[in-house]
């Protein structure tokens, strides 16, 4: 019985490009992913990390800053930004009443979510290509990367 489409051939090895050459454009393609993400919901790719870090956790000014690798007043003028645009909003520590931590507002938690969505099938369209093994070799091993990464 014919059909309309063939299967898909596997694809061709691609030469090795080397860890540097092949981590390097692999970092391009993902942040190329994030940035037309970003600005499909009109925000930069710093503002899209911002909203992926307070997914999970309300951290105070510095504890975001470290996850951001910015430094303070930068991080102050990114949430300003953010605040403006009822992404998150400054609360009281329970911990420390001199300092602020930042967490999404119900706006800011549905655009991380729709972010989230976009990103990971962005991302995942990358290695569309890749056999199941493969994608989940992948996935281990960019796992074990983050895992033992130390600040270069």
């Amino acid at each position: 019985m014919p059909t309309d489409t063939a299967p898909a051939d596997p694809p061709a090895q691609a030469p090795d490009l080397g860890i540097v050459d092949s981590l390097a454009q692999l970092s391009f393609l993902v942040q190329g992913a994030l940035a037309k993400v970003a600005a499909e919901l009109g925000l930069s790719v710093i503002q899209l990390r911002l909203l992926g870090v307070l997914r999970d956790r309300e951290p105070g000014m510095q504890e975001l800053a470290r996850h951001l690798e910015l430094d303070k007043s930068s991080v102050t003028g990114l949430v300003d930004r953010a605040e403006r645009r009822g992404l998150v909003r400054r609360a009281p520590s329970p911990r420390d009443g001199r300092a602020v931590q930042v967490t999404l507002t119900d706006e800011g938690r549905a655009a991380a979510r729709a972010l989230e969505e976009d990103a990971g099938r962005r991302i995942r369209a990358l290695a569309a290509h890749l056999g199941d093994e493969q994608r989940a070799a992948l996935s281990r091993l960019a796992s074990t990367l983050v895992a033992g990464a130390t600040a270069v």
